[in-house]
């Protein structure tokens, strides 16, 4: 029983460790050689300061490297929370590169206008994720239902951390929270959990500092693999309940950010 507690305590910090470092590595190549150019990755932030976004990319990068080799994870689950979190990265990075001068926001904004056969790059993302996600559940579980919620919920976790990234720290802090009872978890629940806790936490002083940002390729993939945690590490009710939440906040968009900038302008 000890033994077997300790090997559980000793997966997580692996994977924590495992992201945090991947994190930093990612962190430190894309600020001296920014693919593109360091003007593609500048941004304003809530307070008018410029900022980069190399943190999303780095915390991206080392979220899947730790979920691709955290141990005691089978092969169906590593494949589908790399897959999940690369894909939720790539889609935000496309939306932080091809967006950034699109004053729309939320997902009745981009579907307006698919209306009016325009594809957004946010519109990219929404059906890039939603694809992705639905193809993890399908990896996860064997039912088609628990499929189905899983991909919501993975799908969901990744719009939902998007949606708190609005002020300096708001959504580390908020993958830190939300992540740290999936560290008690059994399973694979466990590592999931620890993987973007360790990325998040390896950039949080730049955040916090205002000299980077996670922008949509950070939140995106931080959520993601949050979601997968709570896919593999609960029940069907709960499942449900989790993505009946989700859903909720999506169509709520605006709110909760709004909510969670509380206090100030956003910074997206």
């Amino acid at each position: 029983m000890v033994a077997a507690a300790g090997g559980k305590v000793l997966t997580r910090i692996s994977a924590l460790l495992g992201a945090a470092g991947a994190t930093r590595a990612a962190y430190g190549a894309l600020r001296s050689r920014p693919p593109g150019g360091a003007v593609l990755w500048e941004r304003k932030n809530h307070a008018g300061r410029t900022v980069h976004l190399h943190a999303g990319l780095a915390t991206a990068t080392g979220t899947a490297l730790a979920v691709a080799t955290a141990p005691g994870l089978s092969a169906r689950t590593r494949a589908a929370s790399t897959l999940a979190v690369l894909a939720a990265g790539a889609c935000g990075a496309y939306d932080d590169v091809f967006g950034a001068g699109d004053p729309r926001r939320g997902f009745r904004a981009h579907l307006s206008a698919l209306r009016n056969r325009e594809v957004t790059s946010g519109a990219v993302k929404l059906f890039g994720i939603g694809a992705a996600g639905l193809a993890a559940g399908a990896l996860l579980k064997e039912r088609p239902a628990d499929k189905l919620l899983a991909g919501v919920v993975i799908a969901g976790s990744a719009h939902l951390v998007n949606l708190l990234d609005v002020r300096p720290g708001r959504a580390a802090g908020a993958v830190l929270a939300l992540g740290a009872p999936g560290l008690l978890r059994r399973g694979p629940a466990g590592p999931l959990s620890a993987a973007p806790m360790g990325a998040v936490a390896a950039i949080a002083r730049d955040d916090l500092e205002e000299r980077t940002m996670l922008g949509d390729a950070g939140a995106h993939a931080l959520g993601a693999a949050l979601g997968l945690a709570i896919a593999t590490g609960t029940t069907r009710p709960s499942l449900t309940a989790h993505a009946a939440a989700l859903v909720a906040a999506t169509i709520a968009g605006d709110r909760v950010s709004r909510w969670a900038g509380a206090g100030g302008g956003a910074s997206r």
